[in-house]
Formats: structure tokens, C-alpha cells, sequence
């Protein structure tokens, strides 16, 4: 069986909660695993996995399930960093695939349920579940968490979560459960009233996250203080992690009744966490940096990163994104920081190709072929740096044909 071929068969673009509740009744579908359930548009992946570090340098068995994957689906699901074996996923397609077709279930529903699945089987101390897109009928959200989050929100998927950020606030809060307490990143107004009405309904505790402070770049990576936290530090480029960072930290204080982590486990959890694609750097001459920033808020925090990293080089910029993003928004963040922006594709049905860019073509140069132009900026540009950036699935794609 290919796993691989399998998911694709099954992504069927829709996004209902119907299919999905009707089979997890026919199964008996029980999960009493300790799980924290993460929300939001930007930041889930990193907060769950600074948060799953700290708790497994602790010593807990730790569950943590992402989406999407960069390059095998195995990536989504994993215990102690570890992921989940091929035969593992084929096992449970085998043993369901029935039922998965009679009830028309999409990928992400499929590997929802081999997750939670797999972690109840393997008995973790504790899971950390990221929801795929939306809160309220998001297949994760068919368990009462000991603790929600909701990192960020901002207006992506508007055919699905709705067109305010209010609307979208509204969907994201779905993951917010009576009596259990939500930790939010800095929001806006608008949406952090949203979470807060929400909350209020539920008789839940709300706890927003603040900035971090004394802030110092380093060898590609920030030392910082948090709270009552000092000389922390996590080993990223990207300003933005730092605020999922501190979202970890308020989540780690929250459960400290129930898990009791120290100081020491902290720094640890914090510093040994590696994110690919968050302002990662791939070469140091010429200087290149891969970022999987897909939407106008990941770019906009993105972009802070720079003046740290770049300092007073020049900067170019290859850029390929998904025809369902705003790209107009994206692109005039990065041309605040660098006049010269390359347009791309790559092979991905999402992908906008050149006459999906039609409207920047006067004044962006297009190429057809990515690593092509790549090649270009790196024989032109030597001593300068190279951003690629625009999609997770293109990050993932440059990496490895840089690798």
C-alpha cells in the first residue's frame, strides 16, 4: 500500500463534521488521553512543539500530533520525537479502510483518528493536538482537553471559517470547553473579545500571553526573559517563534499543579526544539533562508525577522504561493524589505502558476522553474541574501532540492 497515494486519494476539500461523527459512533470512538488541544492561524506547530519538548525532557511519554507534513505524512504523528512507523499507518488503513470509504472520510480525518488512536494505544502521559484549520468542526475537536490554546488569528480560509475576524475568532473558540481554561497569543480587539465572550459562556478561564523581554539575537537564535523566566533561549531566526514560545510558557505554568516543571526543564524543553522552514538557514554564502510564512499575518511577523538576520545586506526574494492566498497582502509586506521579488510555481495543484500572478507581472519578474531561478540569484548574488518564501509546501519543496 502507498501511504502517500492513499491521503491524496482521500483530500477532498471539504470541511463538514458530519461524516466524521457518524463514524466515530459506529466505531465507539473513546479518548481519555491528557491532551492539550492548540488552535489558531499561525504558530500551532512550534507552541506544540516547544510545549511537547519541555514536557518529554521532564520525563513524560509525549504524543504530539501536526499538521501539515513536509515530506512523508509519518512527520504528523509521533511520541518522544519519534515518528510513527509505515507499518503502524498501514496497519490501521487496513484494518478501517472500509469503514473510512463507506463514510467518505477526508485524509485529515483518516490521520486524526490513527493518531489519537496511536497515542491511546501507546499509552502517553500526555498529548499535544493541533487542529488542522478551524476549532469548532475540526476533526481534532471531539475531545475535552485539560487545557486549550489559541495562538493566533488572523483572515485565512474565509470560505470556510468565515470573513471577519470575528467570525473567524468564533470558529477558532470551538476548542474552548467548559471549565477548562484557554491561553490566547496577543490578538486583536475584535477577536480577542470573540475568545473572551466564548469563554465566558463556558465558564473558562482566559489567559493572554504577553510580549517577551529583553530580547537578544544571537547566533541564530534569541535569548530572552518571560515572566519570572530569565536567559532563555530558543535556537530560531524567526522573531514570531519567540511569541510562540512564550504562549508554551503560559501553558506550562497553567498545568503546573498537575505537572510540575522546573526551571532547568524549560531551558532545556525550549533550546533543544529545531523547527524546519521557520527562518531556517539552508547556506551561509550565499546567505539562504527557507520560511514556510503562507499567509499576510505569517509574512508580516516574518519580516520583523529580517532586520536581525539580514542586517544591512541586500535582500532578494523567491516567492511561490497557493491560488487561495491573499498574495497582493503578502508580497507588499516583502516589498517593504527588498525591491527585487522572483515569482515561481512548483509542482502542487495548489500552486499559482504564471497567469495566477498575472496582475504582478509589471512589476515582479516571473520563472517558470524555481531552481532555476534559484541558481540565478545565487550566481548574481553572492554575497547577498536569498529569501525563499510563500508556502510550507514550496519551503518543503526548496529544502529538499537544496539538501
Amino acid at each position: 500500500m502507498n501511504i502517500k497515494e492513499y491521503f491524496e486519494q482521500a483530500d477532498r476539500g471539504d470541511y463538514q463534521r458530519e461524516n466524521f461523527d457518524d463514524f466515530l459512533k459506529k466505531v465507539s470512538f473513546k479518548y481519555n488521553v491528557p491532551s492539550i488541544h492548540i488552535a489558531g492561524s499561525n504558530g500551532k506547530g512550534t507552541t506544540a512543539n516547544y510545549l511537547a519538548n519541555i514536557y518529554q525532557v521532564h520525563g513524560l511519554k509525549v504524543g504530539l500530533y501536526t499538521s501539515p507534513y513536509l515530506n512523508d505524512v509519518n512527520e504528523m504523528i509521533s511520541i518522544n520525537g519519534e515518528n510513527i512507523s509505515d507499518n503502524d499507518i498501514e496497519s490501521a488503513l487496513k484494518e478501517n479502510d472500509k469503514l473510512f470509504q463507506k463514510y467518505g472520510l477526508s485524509a485529515f480525518e483518516i490521520q486524526t483518528f490513527i493518531a489519537l488512536n496511536y497515542f491511546q494505544k501507546n499509552n502517553v502521559d500526555l498529548a499535544i493536538i493541533e487542529c488542522g484549520m478551524g476549532g469548532e468542526i475540526d476533526a481534532t475537536n471531539i475531545f475535552e482537553p485539560i487545557l486549550s490554546i489559541i495562538t493566533s488569528i488572523s483572515l485565512e480560509h474565509t470560505a470556510f471559517l468565515g470573513r471577519s475576524l470575528c467570525e473567524i475568532a468564533y470558529q477558532k473558540a470551538g476548542v474552548i470547553k467548559d471549565e477548562i481554561p484557554v491561553i490566547t497569543g496577543i490578538l486583536e480587539d475584535e477577536a480577542i473579545n470573540t475568545i473572551v465572550e466564548v469563554a465566558k459562556e463556558r465558564h473558562s478561564q482566559v489567559i493572554v500571553s504577553v510580549e517577551p523581554a529583553n530580547v537578544v539575537y544571537s547566533d541564530y537564535g534569541y535569548t530572552f526573559a518571560y515572566l519570572t523566566y530569565t536567559d532563555l533561549r530558543i535556537n530560531s531566526s524567526a522573531t514570531y517563534s519567540l511569541k510562540d514560545a512564550c504562549i508554551a510558557l503560559e501553558a506550562v505554568n497553567k498545568l503546573q499543579d498537575r505537572y510540575q516543571i522546573s526551571e532547568q526543564e524549560i531551558h532545556e524543553g525550549l533550546a533543544k526544539t529545531y523547527m524546519p522552514v521557520r527562518m531556517e538557514i539552508m547556506n551561509e554564502k550565499p546567505f539562504i533562508i527557507i520560511d514556510g510564512s503562507h499567509n499576510p499575518e505569517g509574512v508580516y511577523n516574518m519580516v520583523k525577522s529580517l532586520p536581525y538576520v539580514v542586517g544591512n545586506r541586500e535582500l532578494h526574494v523567491l516567492f511561490a504561493c497557493f491560488k487561495d492566498k491573499n498574495v497582493e497582502r503578502m508580497l507588499s509586506y516583502l516589498g517593504e524589505y527588498s525591491k527585487d521579488i522572483t515569482l515561481t510555481t512548483f509542482p502542487h495543484k495548489r500552486a499559482r502558476t504564471e497567469e495566477d500572478y498575472f496582475l504582478y507581472l509589471d512589476d515582479h519578474h516571473f520563472s517558470e522553474d524555481a531552481i532555476a531561478a534559484l541558481d540565478e540569484l545565487k550566481e548574481n548574488y553572492p554575497e547577498d541574501v536569498i529569501l525563499i518564501v510563500g508556502s510550507l509546501a514550496f519551503a518543503a519543496y526548496m529544502k529538499n532540492t537544496i539538501k
